[in-house]
């Protein structure tokens, strides 16, 4: 028995929509078999038509070659089996097989310019423009690098008319605006596809494409905010389209060039068919270069020997896949150079795999794990805001002497490259005294983030050196140090206080006698303050922190006390800073955040006005925070971008990510969420250079995709968002973090019209809020879900999610929302293959029910909303019988019965009040024009004339002009209708 037609053609409709790929051409292979059963030449030739469509839209683009001949014989043999849609569809298809033979260098190039004739040939006797047919030449003379033939084809391009086989305007827009970039006139390119990317000229795979072209021009023309825009936007189109492997080689080729090499390897990974689907010969070549591209910037940066995604069968390291994806790239150029007689191709190929980074670093807002860093021997780092560290063990002691003199944070490394260079050597026979030796083990002990006892130990040992190099005063400041990591210990803050007492002592009278500097003896007072604060965040109740506090202010009192008359001596401005800080700290304990805000600057001042800037962010980020809390947001901005400012070349990674962070929320406080999503970009960035990627690093981009939200940069947004998620957890992050993340998420795709993805979002956000005590999110996220549902056409989940959200209304007490909700359900049921219009009329009826039992039992301040949802049913109701009745013939007592509802509106929304008139007046001429259609066009005249009487005078604005455009056609309408109203 043959298959029925009409199911083939239904079959074929199913199969259009499904994604991209080979099971769909495999389908469409099987609909052939079943369609050539049938002997309808018609649907054979319907087939062969999707076939074509299918292979030309995947990665078997070279398979379309043999249904376009089969289809052209028919056409050539049968042209009276082709319908009128059909022929347009063959002569369409036309350039689809000219431009796709470019790309396979199999193809002979005799053969590719025989059938750019031929196009030409049918073109013209079908009577059709030249302008596709030119189209095709320029893509040809492209190819082979023919330059005065392809500009004598742009220009017959467009000198040519339109007609309906000319490609579409965004299509004609990616050509021209590529020809320009491949000129290297990359502002004319911006230029061409200016209307593309603004969504005025769209389609299947546009803007797509042009969002994929137009990343290096920005770049090369400075737009890096834009270029980063349209990454986000752009990847996010084509990465589930099979078919566009060459966009998203050009998405990898931007992260090449913009130190996002980490993001590159996400893309390569998702994938891996692209390295060896071989249908499309020219995208493959394309893929394969930038791959190798990708490879050479991370060979190039130390991690060649990483692990990296690449063709399967095969474990890859960067260096090893260079080679490969180089190697195979160079070899199809050749292929498509053989075939061409130029060098074109190739030229281009090398050209591109020689590329260099157009920025150094341009943060995405989306987390790549960073590859790790390369190991790098001793002695060869500098040391930050530093020369070159010299590598002779004396000129790095030299360095590391001056560095610590000047209180700088580069110290630390230069103690730490000396340490490498004479680690394993005994200290006389590398040439440093007892006191290197003793500078050495103290800077290890500061800076090497060793335990608290390790920590200790060192400092003892450097105090035994300092001693024995005859530096008393340096000696009881390291066993200052060492009392102090030991109170970082847990529980070691009470038995450090007692060992750090007697320390204070000597200090002080080696000072008096000259045997310590006022830094080495503020160093000792400073330590006790520290150590009196350890036992403040120790205390284990109110009263032993009260205590504590008291302890810790008459401690930083006695420091200041100490330094503040000798702060023209080295090093003692640092002190007197942190014992400022200090009091601050004393003030917020104590509840005084003014004060401790005033203190906080000073200590700020204090370090700015020594010249030690870096010394002042920690204090600039405490005030920067502070004023933030009291929304002193212009004191909190100055002090943020202080911080950032003093410590941008000292901060490490974490503290750099925390300040763009702090900045960004000030920003946004402050409403200015274009700045504070560029420096939540920063933070994001900087997060995943310091490892925290999944913690600070997702909160950066959390709040970096709520802003893009509020930018109404919904793309942008999303991808922030999809990026962050994977790395949220309820029981790391919160479950509100996590709610509001998928809350966004839903908002962005809603914007983007992916309203089945928006749902699956909102029923996941509302099910962790399930269990929450206060249940309006709750039942906010299921009506949102049930909404998105609606709007995806899934009626039964959409029925199932507004009957849940509907008892969460109820449970609430929120009768508005409730009735909404069966309003929507009442309309829902008249869709097909749900239970109709009897069963939407109850749910109409409920909504009814549930206003009127609000009105007679609530408050009267609450009248006017329930008066309106209750006339807003009877308006719908009406609307919903005309949609049943559809307007056939014989409709009239539905028409009655549903003006009847309509006038019950009407009076219901003018009970409600003045806040409801342009409901009122809505209602109104719906109710007119009922009245025309049942043969009374006085009534319909009269009710037009009341709306625009209601309308008279005043501020009209868009409400108010629509309402009396349809208002004057209603009356045009109504004079046009004849009156059987009989009287």
């Amino acid at each position: 028995m043959s298959p029925d037609i009409t199911t083939i053609r239904r079959a074929l409709r199913e199969n259009d929509a499904e994604p991209e790929g080979p099971a769909r051409n495999a389908r469409a292979e099987l609909l052939l078999a079943e369609a050539e059963q049938t002997g309808d030449a018609a649907l054979v030739i319907e087939v062969l038509t999707h076939q074509m469509q299918v292979y030309n839209y995947s990665s078997e683009k070279d398979k379309m070659f043999v249904p376009f001949a089969r289809l052209l014989r028919m056409w050539d043999e049968r042209p009276g089996d082709f319908s009128d849609f059909m022929t347009h569809h063959l002569f369409w298809m036309f350039k689809w097989v000219s431009s796709s033979m470019v790309d396979q260098p199999h193809i002979p190039l005799a053969s590719i310019e025989k059938w750019q004739g031929e196009m030409e040939h049918r073109y013209r006797l079908a009577g059709h423009s030249e302008r596709a047919v030119c189209q095709g030449e320029l893509e040809i003379a492209r190819h082979l690098g023919d330059l005065p033939r392809a500009e004598r084809a742009y220009a017959a391009w467009q000198a040519a008319d339109r007609d309906r086989m000319a490609n579409c305007h965004a299509c004609e827009l990616n050509e021209q605006g590529s020809w320009w970039a491949q000129l290297g006139r990359d502002a004319e390119a911006l230029e061409a596809w200016a209307p593309v990317l603004g969504g005025e000229h769209t389609c299947a795979h546009e803007p797509h494409a042009v969002l994929a072209a137009s990343l290096l021009p920005l770049l090369r023309t400075g737009r890096h905010e834009q270029a980063r825009a349209h990454h986000l936007r752009g990847y996010r189109m084509v990465r589930s389209m099979e078919s566009m492997r060459d966009a998203a080689a050009r998405h990898i080729e931007f992260c090449a060039l913009t130190g996002n090499e980490a993001r590159g390897l996400e893309i390569l990974a998702e994938r891996p068919a692209y390295f060896t689907d071989s249908g499309n010969p020219g995208s493959l070549m394309d893929y394969l270069a930038v791959t190798a591209l990708l490879m050479d910037r991370l060979t190039a940066l130390g991690h060649g020997g990483q692990s990296v995604p690449g063709p399967a069968g095969t474990d890859w390291t960067a260096s090893s896949l260079a080679a490969h994806a180089r190697a195979r790239a160079l070899e199809l150029a050749a292929r498509f150079d053989e075939r061409n007689g130029t060098a074109h191709v190739g030229t281009e190929v090398r050209e591109r795999l020689d590329r260099r980074p157009l920025v150094d670093r341009l943060p995405l807002g989306v987390r790549a794990a960073v590859p790790a860093a390369p190991d790098r021997g001793p002695g060869t780092a500098p040391a930050p805001g530093t020369a070159e560290m010299p590598l002779d063990p004396a000129g790095l002691l030299a360095e590391a002497h001056r560095l610590s003199e000047a209180q700088h944070p580069g110290a630390g490394p230069a103690w730490e490259a000396v340490g490498r260079l004479v680690a394993g050597q005994d200290g006389a026979a590398a040439g440093l005294s007892d006191h290197d030796r003793a500078s050495v083990e103290d800077h290890r002990a500061m800076y090497g983030a060793l335990p608290p006892a390790e920590a200790a130990a060192a400092f003892e040992s450097a105090a035994g050196l300092y001693g024995a190099a005859g530096d008393r005063g340096e000696s009881v400041a390291a066993e200052a140090r060492a009392a102090f990591a030991r109170a970082l210990e847990p529980g070691g803050a009470g038995g450090a206080l007692e060992s750090i007492a007697p320390l204070v002592d000597r200090a002080l009278a080696l000072h008096a006698e000259g045997a310590a500097t006022a830094r080495q003896a503020s160093a000792v007072l400073t330590c006790r303050a520290r150590v009196l604060g350890r036992l403040v965040q120790d205390a284990p109740d109110e009263a032993a922190a009260d205590s504590a506090v008291a302890g810790l202010e008459q401690g930083a009192r006695e420091l200041l006390a100490f330094a503040e008359p000798l702060r023209a001596e080295a090093g003692v401005a640092t002190r007197i800073a942190e014992a400022l800080d200090l009091l601050g700290d004393v003030a917020a304990y104590r509840g005084d955040p003014h004060a401790a805000l005033e203190r906080y600057e000073r200590a700020a001042a204090e370090a700015n006005g020594a010249g030690l800037p870096w010394c002042a962010v920690e204090y600039e980020a405490k005030t920067s925070g502070l004023a933030a809390q009291l929304e002193e947001y212009e004191r909190a901005e100055g002090a943020a971008r202080a911080a950032l400012e003093h410590g941008a070349a000292f901060v490490p990674a974490r503290g750099q990510a925390r300040l763009h962070l702090r900045l960004a929320e000030i920003l946004a406080g402050t409403g200015r969420f274009a700045e504070a999503a560029e420096q939540a970009l920063d933070a994001a960035h900087w997060a995943d250079e310091s490892g925290e990627s999944t913690t600070l690093g997702a909160h950066a981009r959390h709040q970096l995709g709520g802003w893009l939200l509020r930018l109404d940069r919904a793309a942008e947004a999303a991808a922030v968002l999809e990026a962050v998620l994977p790395d949220l957890t309820v029981e790391e992050h919160g479950d509100g973090m996590v709610v509001q993340t998928l809350w966004w998420l839903g908002d962005a795709l809603t914007e983007l019209r992916e309203p089945r993805e928006a749902a699956e979002h909102w029923l996941r956000a509302a099910d962790i809020a399930r269990g929450w005590p206060e249940q309006h999110d709750h039942a906010m996220l299921a009506n949102l879900a049930a909404q998105a549902l609606y709007r995806a056409d899934l009626d039964p989940q959409a029925e199932l999610a507004y009957a849940r959200a509907g008892e969460l209304w109820r449970g609430l007490g929120d009768v508005p929302a409730l009735v909404r909700t069966l309003r929507v359900r009442a309309w829902i049921a008249i869709r097909e293959g749900q239970p109709g219009p009897a069963a939407a009329r109850a749910f109409m009826a409920s909504a009814a029910r549930e206003c009127e039992a609000a009105l007679a039992a609530g408050p009267a301040d609450g009248a006017p909303a329930l008066l309106a949802e209750l006339a807003d049913t009877h308006r719908q109701t009406g609307e919903l019988i005309i949609h049943v009745c559809g307007g056939l013939p014989g409709a009239a007592p539905e028409y009655e019965e549903a003006l009847g509802y309509v006038q019950r509106a009407v009076e219901g929304f003018a009970g409600a009040g003045e806040g409801y008139v342009g409901l009122r007046t809505a209602t109104e001429l719906v109710a007119g024009w009922l009245e025309a259609d049942l043969g009374r066009p006085d009534a319909a005249r009269e009710r037009a004339r009341s709306v625009l009487e209601t309308y008279r005078g005043g501020h009209p604005d868009e409400t108010v002009e629509e309402r009396r455009a349809e208002a004057k056609a209603l009356l045009e309408y109504a004079d046009r209708r004849p009156d059987t109203s009989g009287t």
